[in-house]
């Protein structure tokens, strides 16, 4: 059956679907602006995913190419495609969260999953992820491992990156590792529409989406979770929204985390000590004062910062821990630096979680 014009709102295609779940059907939100290279490739990724019911629900955001073209000839020849304008052509358009939220105004299934139009998958991911949600009632969402690619643009930074979310696959682990950074590659994603409904939604506080989510997901009790194989390649290249656009610095990561992890050291009931007395740590404390939440002491190893004061707290070294005395959140920007802080609290006696959090 070829595409055909659905209430004014965008073309749809329906055809022979495969199941998943009995009949959960999943929509996959794929927003786009000016994709024209990779759209098909990535659209073609979708197509091909096996044992699962499926809506593709693509959002064009304003493009000035011919992506909607090629998602109109790819809606003629394959199952459910629902094509939305969320800006006209050439215009400024509603941003990521904006689209994915006119996205699933129109989306019908039970299960969101995401999907970039720059990215590609395995024909598997989305059964696995079913089959993952399906096991625990208390997840939210199930992502999977991912890779970057191509490998020419995948610098340094973003390899660390991905080889530390890549290592979190529990719902425990991500709870654990929520505070020093997004821990799940977003557009990998697969959720619980009633999950995402019951915490509001994506909203655009001019800051990340996907974290911003995460965090409020994480508030309300729910599990995030992963499928421990690489069944997701995220495209880099140079320029891209991560890396250039100003809702994805690293002061708006802080202040997406700053109100949650201020209610996680309310909740510990102890004096605030913040680790890290440097650029990143006083960073920290800082965004938690709006909050209620003032560290009282700093630590730190730099002997020409110990006995110094930071916003108008003592600077003292390690040696001055207080276990079940004070709540410790690890601020310290230097790469390596948790994986020799979490060992000296451990011996401490300190528990993660219950008396220390890392948060950089």
């Amino acid at each position: 059956m070829g595409p055909r014009v659905a209430s004014g709102v965008g073309l749809v295609a329906r055809g022979a679907r495969p199941r998943c779940d009995g009949d959960v059907l999943i929509s996959v939100l794929m927003p786009y602006r000016d994709a024209a290279a990779t759209i098909e490739e990535a659209a073609g990724c979708v197509f091909e995913q096996r044992g699962v019911d499926l809506e593709l629900i693509a959002i064009d955001d304003g493009s000035s190419d011919d992506s909607q073209a090629r998602i109109a000839r790819l809606a003629a020849r394959h199952r459910a495609v629902v094509m939305i304008a969320s800006a006209a052509p050439g215009q400024p358009g509603v941003g990521v969260a904006g689209a994915l939220t006119i996205g699933l105004g129109v989306a019908r299934g039970d299960l969101i999953a995401r999907m970039d139009a720059d990215d590609r998958c395995a024909p598997e991911r989305l059964r696995k992820q079913c089959a993952a949600l399906a096991a625990d009632p208390a997840l939210a969402l199930v992502a999977t491992q991912a890779e970057g690619f191509p490998a020419a643009h995948v610098g340094p930074g973003m390899a660390h990156y991905l080889r530390w979310q890549n290592q979190l696959i529990t719902p425990a682990d991500h709870a654990r590792e929520l505070f020093i950074e997004s821990p799940l590659c977003h557009p990998s994603v697969l959720m619980r529409r009633a999950a995402l409904a019951a915490v509001g939604g994506y909203r655009d506080t001019g800051g990340p989406e996907d974290y911003d989510l995460w965090l409020r997901l994480d508030a309300a009790g729910y599990g995030l979770a992963k499928v421990p194989e690489v069944l997701f390649g995220w495209r880099h290249r140079p320029g891209r929204a991560t890396f250039s656009d100003p809702r994805y610095a690293r002061a708006r990561f802080v202040a997406a985390k700053a109100p949650h992890l201020a209610r996680r050291v309310r909740a510990l009931g102890r004096p605030l000590t913040v680790w890290g007395a440097g650029p990143t740590g006083k960073r920290l404390a800082r965004a938690l004062e709006p909050f209620g939440v003032c560290a009282e002491r700093f630590i730190d190893i730099d002997p020409d910062k110990i006995g110094r004061v930071a916003r108008g707290a003592p600077i003292v070294g390690p040696d001055e821990l207080q276990p079940g005395r004070e709540t410790i959140v690890v601020a310290v920007g230097s790469r390596g630096a948790r994986a020799l802080i979490r060992p000296r609290l451990a011996a401490a006696g300190m528990r993660e979680g219950r008396d220390f959090v890392c948060a950089a």
